[in-house]
């Protein structure tokens, strides 16, 4: 991504993880295609955020952006580059103007036959057989997603493999290999189908064992890395396991009982029963509507009620309400509102009559 990831989420370099966490969040919310329907702008900036979350969330990939800018997605074959020629003095990275990467992968006006770049050095070193590298990859998935568990077909880049066409040598019989160039390594991006289990959580990571890097000298492949990012929804949060939402419900159904309908992540809405005298705020807690649990069973769903009133209001229920609030106002004083008006006199004579007292304590 050209644009400056902390830019973008509209924190300083510096920001903690919560920071990063909280502007993401807000972010999201803004951007979430599904409170913009049909705005090209919201998906393009919702991507973004996500892209930047994906890395500043992620203590290595934020390390290694903080330390190559654009170029962070090589950071490993830079560092092992570095850490291999070091000590003759042949390497020093220092940062992303400091380097040509051209140089770097076999691709820069040095690079002859059999090429001069880094490849070289991992690729063509004489040694026992080498265990692939572990490959990490980013998917995102909605909260239903998550849910019910889905199969998905992923795309891995996992950077330079040994060319098989020479065995990562660069030439074959004696000439230069045209599959890699006689670069010795090639970069295929592979598609990949993988399955993500039902409760995953945020920030997760699933491995998949054999299906990373390729060994070299014959080794074993590393393993891949996802790291799971759920979306975050525009109606439901999550909570560990459970999940919280908020359910509308008409004052008249609060104050006398009622019904309301709570959404779940099932697709279905379920009846809930309410008694009479709710009070906005109050949770009902709907077990085993939740989230899958890792361990078997499922998480709460815990509904909030939220009060409303009629929109519009007609003339015969703002009557009603007027009279509800003479009911009330009656009920409470235990008088008129003209008796209650002398006593409102009468304490703001007190009150005269003690001034001195008051303005003392003040």
């Amino acid at each position: 991504m050209a644009d400056d990831l902390y830019a973008v989420l509209g924190v300083k370099r510096d920001a903690s993880d919560r920071e990063i966490r909280q502007a993401y969040r807000r972010l999201a919310r803004q951007w979430h295609p599904d409170v913009n329907p049909g705005s090209d702008e919201a998906e393009s900036h919702f991507k973004q955020i996500n892209a930047a979350h994906e890395v500043l969330s992620d203590p290595d990939k934020r390390r290694k952006y903080d330390q190559y800018g654009d170029q962070w997605q090589h950071a490993d074959q830079i560092e092992q580059m570095r850490r291999r020629q070091g000590a003759a003095g042949g390497f020093a990275y220092q940062g992303a103007e400091g380097v040509d990467l051209g140089d770097l992968f076999g691709g820069g006006g040095g690079g002859g036959r059999g090429g001069g770049g880094m490849f070289d050095s991992l690729f063509r070193r004489a040694g026992g057989r080498q265990r692939g590298r572990d490959l990490e990859t980013g998917l995102r998935l909605t909260l239903e997603e998550a849910y019910s568990g889905i199969n998905r077909t992923i795309e891995v880049r996992g950077g330079a493999e040994p060319c098989r066409a020479c065995s990562g040598s660069g030439q074959i019989a004696g000439a230069t290999c045209h599959a890699c160039r006689g670069q010795g390594a090639v970069t295929t991006p592979r598609r990949l189908e993988v399955t993500i289990p039902a409760g995953v959580t945020d920030g997760q990571r699933i491995r998949i064992a054999g299906k990373g890097g390729s060994g070299g000298n014959g080794g074993a492949p590393g393993d891949l890395l996802i790291r799971v990012e759920v979306i975050p929804h525009p109606r439901f949060e999550r909570r560990g396991d459970d999940l919280h939402v908020e359910v509308d419900l008409p004052v008249a159904d609060g104050a006398l009982g009622g019904e309301v309908r709570v959404p779940t992540l099932k697709g279905k809405a379920l009846a809930l029963r309410v008694p009479g005298g709710t009070q906005g705020g109050r949770i009902f807690r709907l077990a085993g509507q939740g989230m899958p649990r890792r361990a078997g069973g499922f998480g709460d769903l815990f509904a909030k009620v939220r009060l409303v009133l009629p929109e519009p209001m007609s003339d015969e229920q703002r009557a009603l309400f007027e009279r509800l609030r003479e009911v009330s106002r009656d009920a409470s004083t235990g008088s008129t509102a003209e008796p209650a008006t002398e006593t409102a006199e009468a304490a703001g004579a007190a009150g005269a009559r003690s001034g001195e007292q008051t303005e003392a304590a003040s």
